[in-house]
């Protein structure tokens, strides 16, 4: 290792270390669907035994010659052969980050940029944070001049171009976990295609699971000529072991995809040799009902003298890593385990052992309609390349089966791959973004999948309404700029940016930051009623963003005290990491001079300064019993969380966000005035759009 350079951190004993906490943030749908969990079968090894015995060892400088020779490399690798945690070390090892330069690793996910960084500064015995370092929203764990190794989430690469278009420190950058196709990871790809044409010298890794390689290899390809010698861009595929695996489908549709997972995995256990079962669910809430009807089951049969018992585990983004660790420990041989799992577990990690799969077909996704201009989770069929992939999952260690709760006919009808995030997301973060880098003609940009053209033009309408774009299509000045320079959605940083005018920037930095943490009240299943008497001592009539307030105001006045989160059903990690954005932010208002005031009290200012922000996400209360959104007369009900879901339902409202279960449901609501509405925002409630002028405006008149 080289001597170190400039001081090396250390963090006080009894303050938390590096990246402790990020895991409270919300996460987007793409982030929650995975997780990245390190089981390490080799343990007792000493590290460089371990090193050697991942698969991708064996084409060190097979790599390395590629990297040399090509400016850009496609691997194509199994979950589990080493490719995150070895290849950026290969490149270490092999000059990459000589003379001052850095090997940079994307991931899809903050929670895997910071425990593969931990394991590689593991691996080279260096401090997290020196050699090795990540960057990722809110916390940047790297040393400017001692860092060689760098992970950074590919949103926080695209944020970096900001200041250095070329990455003129990078030598070499791999794009982790590609085949996900998160928006930003196919940002970036688009902008590197665009900064290789001017830095020759730049070596690009496309790292995926899956075998969409060519895709990727033809993009980058800058050969014109038919001569494939002259070829940029080449394909390497690390072998990962793999065993046949026989394909049972149904031959009738079932209605219930959950019942019919239970009696499956009954039907394995009974029948079936020994190996362990891996079962497909698409979400937290299916998992645990799977679970527990499972353990009743097996304690039916146990009852009835069956010798080989079953240990059901759960496996889902959420649940907590102790908890996820469990389903890589080893039982004995009168013990079947059966895992029950989100998408999760079809590329992110590999539980040995497992020889039977049951895919339910189905997996829960962001989707954005352009037609409503809302943005929310739905569950949806799999596509066939996940299908495929799940199945691989019997075949690991031997050979397996897998069952697919649907027939071959509709197997057959099946989406070839999951459509792009790119093509499926609100798009204005995106468009905002891509403008402050420079790019005016945003639909020339080169995506590897464009996305539709109405969800472009959507994107335009709201930037131009919160005054980020101009009649032009140009960022405005400072503005635009600087909502483009908040790591946060175009309506949170406009929110913040105007809160000074209100005089409530004190406020609004906490909601900002309060909003960004995921499950700030903690309702434990035997203590509900407790929970909920606690929590209606925040709750205010004016809805949540002021109760959230409310919660961090007292977590302050307290002096920040676990004890008292405990005694209030609080989740105390969360709000000391929303403390953490919320210092984090404030530095950009002070940066962009914004005045810090209060409003004392006083809630119509800051109830305002939200709708300043989220005035596109209005509805209003129907003679029906639901909301309808202003704009397009969508219908939404409050979510069961909201403190206002029991309550007498506010005529108007504004929310951050539409979560699809059974309902579209609204999150995060507020009661307004609709005559704030036309007031912060006449514009967009009164030019003609797709919608017509006038009735537009005899929505938010007719009060």
């Amino acid at each position: 290792m080289a001597a170190p350079v400039g001081p090396v951190k250390f963090w006080k004993p009894g303050s938390e270390g590096p990246g402790v906490s990020v895991s409270e943030e919300r996460q987007s749908p793409a982030e929650s669907s995975a997780v990245t969990v390190i089981y390490n079968p080799y343990a007792s090894l000493s590290i460089e035994q371990q090193r050697q015995k991942l698969p991708v060892f064996k084409l060190r400088n097979h790599i390395l010659y590629l990297v040399e020779n090509y400016q850009t490399l496609v691997i194509i690798g199994e979950t589990g052969c080493g490719k995150s945690t070895q290849i950026p070390q290969y490149l270490a090892e092999a000059g990459w980050t000589a003379e001052g330069r850095v090997v940079g690793v994307t991931q899809p996910r903050r929670v895997a940029a910071v425990s593969v960084a931990g394991r590689v500064a593991d691996e080279r015995g260096a401090v997290l944070g020196h050699e090795v370092g990540y960057c990722i929203r809110f916390d940047d764990c790297t040393d400017p001049q001692a860092t060689r190794i760098k992970f950074l989430t590919d949103g926080m690469l695209v944020r970096e171009m900001m200041a250095d278009p070329l990455l003129t420190r990078y030598s070499v950058l791999m794009l982790d976990e590609a085949h996900e196709r998160t928006l930003y990871t196919d940002i970036a790809i688009g902008l590197l295609k665009k900064v290789q044409k001017k830095r020759g010298d730049l070596r690009l890794i496309v790292a995926s699971a899956t075998l969409d390689a060519e895709k990727f290899r033809d993009f980058f390809n800058q050969n014109d000529t038919g001569d494939p010698s002259k070829d940029t861009s080449v394909i390497l595929t690390v072998e990962g072991r793999t065993f046949p695996v026989d394909i049972f489908y149904l031959q009738s549709p079932v209605p219930d995809y959950i019942k019919s997972t239970v009696e499956t995995t009954m039907k394995i256990h009974q029948m079936e040799n020994d190996g362990d079962i891996l079962a497909f669910l698409t979400g937290q809430e299916e998992v645990e009902t799977v679970v527990s009807m499972l353990i009743e089951q097996a304690r039916a049969l146990a009852r009835t003298g069956m010798k080989k018992h079953l240990r059901v585990l759960p496996m889902y983004a959420g649940l907590p890593s102790p908890e996820q660790l469990k389903v890589f420990e080893r039982v004995p041989h009168t013990v079947r385990k059966v895992i029950v799992a989100t998408n999760i577990a079809e590329t992110s990690i590999t539980v040995h052992g497992i020889a039977f799969v049951i895919d339910c077909g189905f997996v829960k996704l962001r989707a954005y309609n352009p037609k409503t201009a809302i943005e929310c989770l739905v569950v949806v069929p799999v596509s066939k390349a996940s299908a495929n992939q799940r199945a691989g999952r019997a075949g690991r260690n031997r050979s397996g089966k897998c069952y697919r709760l649907y027939t071959e006919e509709d197997f057959e009808k099946l989406p070839k791959s999951t459509v792009p995030e790119m093509q499926r997301s609100n798009l204005a973060p995106v468009i905002l973004q891509l403008k402050a880098l420079g790019i005016d003609n945003v639909l020339r940009f080169p995506f590897l999948s464009p996305p539709p053209a109405q969800s472009m033009v959507q994107a335009l309408e709201l930037l131009y309404a919160l005054g980020g774009l101009d009649m032009h299509c140009r960022l405005t000045e400072p503005l635009g700029m600087r909502i483009a320079e908040f790591p946060l959605n175009p309506m949170f940083a406009k929110m913040l940016l105007e809160s000074g005018n209100f005089g409530c920037s004190q406020e609004i930095l906490t909601i900002a930051a309060m909003m960004q943490i995921q499950n700030i009240f903690v309702i434990p299943p035997n203590q509900k009623t407790q929970a909920a008497r606690q929590h209606r001592k925040f709750a205010v009539e004016e809805g949540d963003h002021l109760t959230m307030l409310n919660v961090y105001e007292a977590f302050v006045k307290h002096s920040k005290s676990s004890q008292w989160c405990q005694e209030h059903f609080l989740n105390y990690k969360g709000l000391v990491r929303a403390s953490v954005v919320r210092e984090q932010l404030k530095k950009l208002l002070v940066r962009f001079k914004v005045p810090k005031k209060s409003s004392e009290g006083d809630p119509d200012p800051v109830l305002r300064c939200i709708v300043s922000g989220f005035f596109a996400n209005a509805a209003k209360f129907h003679s029906t019993g639901a909301y309808r959104t202003i704009r397009d007369d969508h219908e939404l009900h409050i979510h069961p969380s909201s403190v206002l879901y029991a309550e007498k339902p506010p005529r108007w409202v504004v929310y951050n966000e539409v979560i699809q279960t059974a309902k579209y449901y609204m999150r995060d609501v507020t009661a307004v005035e609709s005559s704030w509405l036309l007031e912060l925002a006449p514009h967009f409630y009164q030019q003609g759009t797709h919608l017509s002028l006038k009735a537009k405006r005899a929505k938010v008149d007719d009060h």
